[in-house]
């Protein structure tokens, strides 16, 4: 037998049926010798472009198909001969998939109109229905075959002889067919595993819904040939050989309806940047920025992007007639055709940026702009895109959630059939950055044996599960819209929200189609910004806009190197946080560098301490050439931006602009894939050609590598600078509003409710309780007696009081003040549970008086009879005790998450300085280099990627918050401590340079059982 085609394989996108990537499934058939391969995924196309990937690496021909069962039918697998075949294969799985719930499809065979584009195998049952065979031949007649799929098992002669009769009944020919599951055979306990996973059983539930052996794999063309009549194995051949659609060669056609009559695309872009153009410059612009637009429209014309570009404007210009605050970031701001669209506001003349990061002619992919909106209100965007273009025509992309740890080992355990209770004792084990290979000390610690055999088998599987996908969800926001019908180019399917659908490919999937993409975000720092605005215009008289925020605020600058930056945009992390005082940013750029200089590619490009040592003065500042100095100068010569490492390459190198785009995304991915030899070779040889010294051009090639995936853009850079500025103004000159508006817009930053409102208060602005004769739903702003702003908590502030009651309460209070919690309850319509939680968080202090006699006064509401509502009654108050302070801050945290009372630390200092803890304030004394015990509520743990292993933890106290250095080894010691504790007390050196402290952990104990009650939640690894 000289060849063979794979008709039927499913790739792990079947998803808990194929146990095999797409990448495995054609590297083992390149291997066999085979000629092609189809991937035939149930009902789905999610995989198709992985597969198509995969073909390109190996040169396998791939046959694009998907694998169905209708509900009154046979099952199928249906190939696509030609675009049209594959037209209707999408539509097909669009419309199954639109008919059911997220996650399953219904197809009947009315579904299945005249399909002239696609061949079909049947795949008959044990005993084959006589009536779906005859529905078929004469529906299909020459475009059906019966698939014949021997296994190896005891009855394959009788199920082959018993095929070729039905075959000869129904005038139907043969074909073979493998079933595929898998690539090799290895993979039949994953296989089984993950059929039991996907039933909801255990494998020794599973039974007869595990196949009988592991034969459902590639096999070799000696095993086919011993199996499979000669014929059957070449109709394979002649199958694919009218299976000629290639997926390069899909023809997607972006909208045009943003043209007006008369006009082109481009001629109607470069009228509204003509526009753009007279607004930004009155003045008129210079010769540089007119270079710029003139480079920048000839290359949207030549590629046709044009479309597109109006596309984002409309979408902008929509939320700014709506008032809705929306920042473009990423490659967008490097265009200036942009930023006289309104989508960015950076001015790209200022920052000197290549618009070939954005765009080019060698690399012909699409653009990729970013465009945030308010959180709340980025629906209304949505909404609108979906009603201009229609839900047939616009849809979110989907992003393909792969198997982690810790979900790998919750999945895998259940179906090996272990306890509730231990499948969650193993999955507390595990931390998201553990492997696989570190698991059975894991395991080990929580009781586990890693030597049992259950135990055994549990890492083994989930080794070979992690990475899968385990199923689709949607995009955060990036949508695809087209000319056409999008089902006739992917399968659409339902998301599990409602009124929401999906594609089926995800990011990386449109990008190497080539589909366009345009990313609709929601950022919170826009709306914590919207909301501060307003509160300031309405405690003042007017608010300010970002137009009327004051540039280059020395005060503001001088809050951000003192590190005052809690709360604020992007400067907040700890990480952040200890760079302020070192580079101390005095200007818009420096905030530019900041935003960047803290991200893994500077890191691991080792370019960080260069930087501060020069902006320090302590090393001098040099350039290889008076050409790189161009390149470099804003950065003291060394390399911080995606678009530096580009112009560096076609400066230094002599690359062209597309090329060192290439150059980037080889970069982005060499750690995966490899194949830096050519690009090492073109770089060295380039610079040796230019004069540069070898070191010096090795130097620079290790510099572009560290950035890899990690390097930040510029552009990005400088358009969140915008936001950062604009958000430490705000807490700098209107603390209360900025803090109001951040309470208002949780969850989001790196901060909780209770450390926003302590700095807060830290800043001397008082922070009033929550009261429902005084709050509203949202925290507002009160005057105090000299005037100033004081925040009042909302009734959002308590847990579990829905927004609706919120909200009745508040327009009861408008029309007539509450003179007690008996007329509350019947105006504002509220039912026990309601009143106890208005009661535990303290909301009827003004009508009861403090917690106990609101508990009281609750539980004596009575129903009245028609005749006494609305009437007052007289009664005796009971006089109950006062809360104790240690009762009053429990209660607070447990129903509001903070208290302004007093911190829980403050309650238990005398425990703590009985075991010699310091205060936050105290270590703040210590001197350089002191050992010292400190102690604190963690609330919050981090691990960069670039760390190695090395955990940063902030701990919170009555006096304020401490950064902690927990090392890999000690970390792995003690990992119980570090990441159970919620009361954590670290042994450690304090370290100070530059102004940044930290406390170097050298011993971890966990103090939760002195908290008592008290349950208090970090943010981990956010």
């Amino acid at each position: 037998m000289n060849s063979y085609v794979e008709l039927h394989a499913l790739s792990n996108f079947s998803f808990q049926r194929g146990a095999s990537s797409a990448a495995e499934l054609f590297e083992r058939a390149q291997a066999l010798g085979y000629s092609a391969l189809a991937i035939t995924d149930e009902c789905s196309l999610a995989g198709i472009v992985r597969a198509y990937e995969a073909s390109k690496k190996t040169g396998l021909k791939l046959i694009v198909g998907s694998e169905v069962t209708l509900s009154d039918g046979p099952r199928l697998v249906i190939l696509a001969q030609n675009h049209q075949g594959y037209s209707q294969l999408c539509e097909l799985i669009t419309r199954g998939r639109r008919a059911a719930s997220k996650g399953s499809y219904q197809l009947a065979r009315s579904d299945l109109s005249a399909l002239p584009g696609c061949l079909l195998l049947w795949l008959p049952e044990n005993e084959p229905n006589l009536s779906h065979g005859q529905w078929l031949a004469q529906r299909f007649q020459d475009k059906v075959w019966i698939a014949v799929e021997l296994h190896r098992q005891a009855d394959d002669a009788h199920r082959l002889s018993q095929l070729q009769a039905l075959g000869e009944q129904l005038g139907l020919p043969l074909v073979a067919a493998g079933d595929v599951h898998m690539h090799c055979r290895s993979r039949r306990a994953l296989q089984d595993t993950m059929t039991a996973i996907r039933h909801g059983v255990t494998l020794d539930e599973a039974g007869t819904r595990l196949f009988a052996n592991g034969e459902r794999h590639l096999r070799s063309l000696q095993q086919l040939s011993e199996l499979y009549p000669a014929p059957l194995l070449t109709e394979t051949l002649r199958i694919a050989r009218q299976c000629q659609f290639d997926l390069g060669a899909l023809n997607y056609h972006y909208p045009n309806e943003l043209v007006p009559n008369g006009l082109s695309a481009i001629e109607q872009l470069r009228e509204l940047t003509r526009q753009g153009l007279r607004k930004r410059w009155p003045q008129g612009a210079d010769n540089t920025v007119k270079q710029l637009l003139r480079h920048e429209l000839e290359l949207i014309e030549a590629l046709d992007y044009a479309p597109f570009f109006l596309t984002v404007h409309d979408v902008v210009a929509f939320a700014r007639s709506r008032n809705i605050l929306c920042q473009g970031r990423g490659s967008a701001a490097n265009s200036a055709v942009c930023y006289c669209l309104g989508i960015t506001e950076v001015d790209p003349a200022r920052m000197n940026m290549l618009f070939e990061r954005f765009i080019s002619k060698e690399r012909n992919e699409p653009p990729d702009i970013d465009v945030d909106f308010e959180h709340q209100r980025r629906e209304e965007v949505i909404q609108y895109i979906y009603h201009k273009y229609g839900r047939h025509r616009a849809a979110l992309a989907a992003t393909v959630i792969t198997y982690r740890t810790k979900s790998a080992v919750r999945d895998v355990g259940k179906a090996l059939g272990m306890t509730l209770d231990q499948v969650d004792l193993l999955t507390r084990a595990v931390s998201h950055w553990d492997r696989p290979d570190g698991l059975p000390e894991r395991l080990q610690e929580r009781g586990f044996d890693p030597e049992s055999p259950l135990i055994k088998r549990l890492l083994y599987l989930v080794g070979e599960i992690m990475g899968f996908p385990r199923h689709l969800s949607q995009h955060v926001g990036g949508f695809v819209i087209s000319e056409h019908p999008l089902s006739t180019l992917v399968p659409v399917e339902n998301a599990s929200m409602a009124e929401r659908t999906i594609i089926q490919w995800d990011k990386d999937d449109l990008e190497t189609l080539g589909l366009l993409k345009v990313d609709v975000l929601a950022l919170g720092m826009l709306s914590a910004i919207r909301r501060c605005f307003d509160l300031i215009g309405r405690f003042h008289g007017s608010g300010p806009t970002f137009a009327s925020v004051p540039a280059e605020d020395p005060r503001v600058y001088e809050m951000i190197q003192r590190a005052d930056t809690i709360g604020v945009f992007q400067i907040e992390s700890r990480a952040q946080m200890s760079m302020l005082p070192r580079l101390k940013p005095a200007c818009f750029y420096d905030l530019v560098i900041e935003v960047a200089i803290v991200r893994p590619g500077p890191i691991q490009g080792k370019m960080v301490h260069p930087y501060l040592r020069r902006r320090q003065g302590l090393e001098p500042v040099s350039y290889a050439s008076k050409d790189l100095e161009k390149v470099l100068k804003r950065t003291l010569g060394i390399p911080l931006f995606q678009e530096q490492v580009m112009e560096l390459a076609v400066v230094a190198a002599g690359f062209t602009p597309g090329e060192a785009d290439q150059l980037r995304r080889s970069m982005a991915a060499w750690k995966r894939r490899g194949g830096l030899d050519y690009f090492e070779r073109r770089l060295i040889g380039g610079m040796l050609e230019r004069g540069y010294e070898r070191e010096f051009a090795e130097q620079v090639f290790e510099q572009i590598k560290g950035f890899g995936s990690y390097g930040f853009p510029e552009s990005h850079a400088a358009s969140f600078a915008l936001l950062v500025y604009v958000s430490c103004w705000l807490k700098c000159h209107h603390p209360a509003a900025f803090t109001c508006a951040l309470l208002n817009s949780l969850p989001m930053g790196f901060y909780s409710a209770s450390q926003l409102v302590q700095d807060v208060q830290r800043h001397d602005v008082e922070v009033r309780p929550p009261d429902v004769c005084f709050s509203d739903y949202d925290c507002t702003l009160e005057k105090t007696d000299d005037g100033q702003a004081a925040i009042r908590l909302g009734l959002r502030q308590i847990k579990g009081l829905k927004e609706e009651v919120a909200t009745r309460i508040v327009s009861q209070r408008c029309q007539k003040p509450f003179s007690d919690v008996q007329q509350l309850t019947e105006r504002a319509k509220l039912d026990r549970g309601q009143r106890q939680r208005l009661a535990d968080g303290g909301a009827l202090r003004t009508l009861s008086g403090h917690r106990h006699q609101a508990r009281w006064a609750v539980d004596g509401v009575e129903e009245l009879p028609p005749l006494l509502k609305g009437s007052q009654i007289e009664e005796s108050r009971a006089k109950l005790r006062t809360p104790t302070a240690s009762e009053t801050v429990l209660t607070d945290y447990d129903t509001l998450g903070l208290s302004l009372e007093a911190h829980p630390l403050e309650l238990l200092r005398s425990q703590l300085k009985a075991r010699r803890v310091l205060t936050s304030r105290e270590v703040d004394q210590q001197p350089n280099g002191r050992p010292l015990r400190a102690a604190g509520l963690v609330t919050l743990r981090q691990r960069p990627g670039t760390a190695s292993g090395v955990t940063f933890l902030t701990l919170e106290d009555e006096t304020g918050m401490l950064n902690v250095v927990v090392w890999a080894k000690l970390g792995e010691q003690q990992r119980r401590e570090l990441l159970e504790s919620t009361l954590l007390a670290v042994d450690g050196i304090i370290e100070r340079e530059q102004g940044v402290q930290h406390l170097i952990a050298h011993r971890l104990h966990n103090y939760n059982d002195i908290l008592g009650q008290l349950h208090i939640q970090a943010r981990n690894f956010c």
